[in-house]
């Protein structure tokens, strides 16, 4: 199974949720281990990451980085993206990223 990512509230209501059942960022996203993705590289696999408003530029830099195979990855990642700019845009809302 692979993350499934949430568009929340400070209170933990999600407006939209957005799963990668095929594990797709497993092969996009950058191990923790390197320290050229210091955004990217914290999304925790088996735990919850959270990203607010004021790292959401930093996220988003690092996602265009990311490099899809096709257009499955390409709509995954776009979606995502979406998902960050609303953070970006909209107070009191966070991006989450929830492993297995």
């Amino acid at each position: 199974m692979g993350l499934t990512i949430a568009l929340e509230s400070e209170d933990g209501r999600k407006y939209e949720e957005i799963a990668d059942p095929a594990n797709i960022l497993h092969r996009l996203l950058p191990p923790a281990n390197d320290s050229s993705w210091s955004v990217l590289g914290s999304i925790d696999w088996y735990g919850d990451t959270t990203f607010n408003r004021l790292q959401i530029p930093r996220f988003l830099s690092e996602w265009s980085r990311l490099k899809p195979m096709g257009a499955e990855d390409h709509n995954l990642l776009d979606r995502i993206a979406a998902l960050a700019r609303r953070v970006e845009s909209e107070p009191h809302l966070y991006l989450k990223f929830y492993g297995d």
